[in-house]
């Protein structure tokens, strides 16, 4: 298996993803597909230990991983960074790809975007899986918050310009390769990979778009916990990092009472980002959850009663 970059153009505008498994079918008819969606200030890339632990050990289902507006090689400069529009984002790359019905992932951000999609597009989403998610509570790191209150879209390129960010990023690095930071090694390196990312204006332009987009000075402002029944029937999995100093882990332990049949999987020594703590654990749990739930079969017509009856 060799991941792949490609690109498509949607409404004008370069949308680029890493595809591995090309060759994997599902019998005679389509691919059985999962989407692997970055959080905020991510790209494909942060999906790369996943990808190379199904490397080694073998994939029998198409993987995606998107690059979002104004995330990674994806074209970025204006639009709507809204999780609707990312949502759409989505929709519209698998419908040029002809993929029309898929498993989404989550990660941060992600996860929101991937509740999104589900929500306005049920019929094309099979399963969903939450990977230290958005949109479960308010909690939220001070640093997110901070990058929401106004002057931001000044303050952040400045600092940018004077070489500070990238300094910072190098920093992380560095620590990362301390011996006294190995338990955070992994979230460190990630975070530094996210923060290099804001030296490019677009990718700055995005990041403080969208952190207005969905979070305050008091924490996170768009919340999907109102709307879990509606997953009723839509096998989800809740994945989080014990140690998560972004996104509370007790966000998944409210979301999994909210949502009853979820599977929930806590990493004990993992951060914000347990997917790249333990690739080959987080492997093995994705094939085991699609091997072992029956896809949705669910519709725009099923939301309507089930709304209702919460009237």
């Amino acid at each position: 298996m060799t991941a792949t970059r490609q690109t498509r153009t949607l409404h004008g505008a370069r949308m680029s993803y890493v595809e591995a498994c090309p060759d994997t079918t599902a019998g005679d008819g389509d691919p059985e597909v999962v989407v692997l969606v970055h959080g905020i200030a991510g790209s494909a890339e942060t999906w790369d230990p996943v990808l190379r632990s199904y490397e080694r050990t073998g994939c029998d289902r198409l993987l995606l991983a998107p690059e979002l507006l104004g995330h990674g090689e994806s074209a970025g400069m204006g639009g709507d960074f809204s999780l609707g529009a990312y949502a759409n984002g989505l929709r519209d790359l698998l419908s040029v790809l002809g993929h029309r019905r898929v498993t989404v992932v989550g990660h941060s951000l992600g996860g929101g975007v991937a509740m999104q999609f589900a929500y306005q597009f049920p019929e094309m989403c099979t399963r969903l899986v939450l990977v230290s998610s958005g949109g479960l509570g308010r909690g939220v790191s001070p640093l997110l918050r901070a990058a929401s209150l106004p002057g931001a879209e000044w303050v952040l390129p400045a600092l940018a310009s004077a070489g500070l960010l990238g300094l910072g990023a190098g920093a992380l690095r560095l620590a990362a390769a301390l011996p006294s930071f190995g338990d955070e090694a992994v979230s460190l390196r990630e975070t530094a990979r996210h923060a290099a990312s804001l030296t490019e204006r677009a990718h700055l332009d995005a990041f403080v778009d969208t952190v207005r987009a969905v979070i305050g000075p008091r924490g996170q402002r768009v919340s999907g916990t109102e709307r879990l029944y509606l997953t009723e029937g839509l096998p989800t999995m809740i994945v989080w990092g014990e140690r998560d100093p972004v996104i509370p882990v007790g966000h998944a332990h409210r979301a999994a009472t909210l949502v009853p049949h979820a599977r929930l999987e806590l990493f004990g020594g993992a951060g914000h980002f347990p997917h790249c703590d333990e690739p080959e654990r987080f492997a093995a749990l994705l094939t085991d959850f699609c091997d072992t739930s029956a896809p949705a079969e669910l519709d725009v017509g099923s939301i309507g009663p089930r709304v209702a009856s919460r009237g």
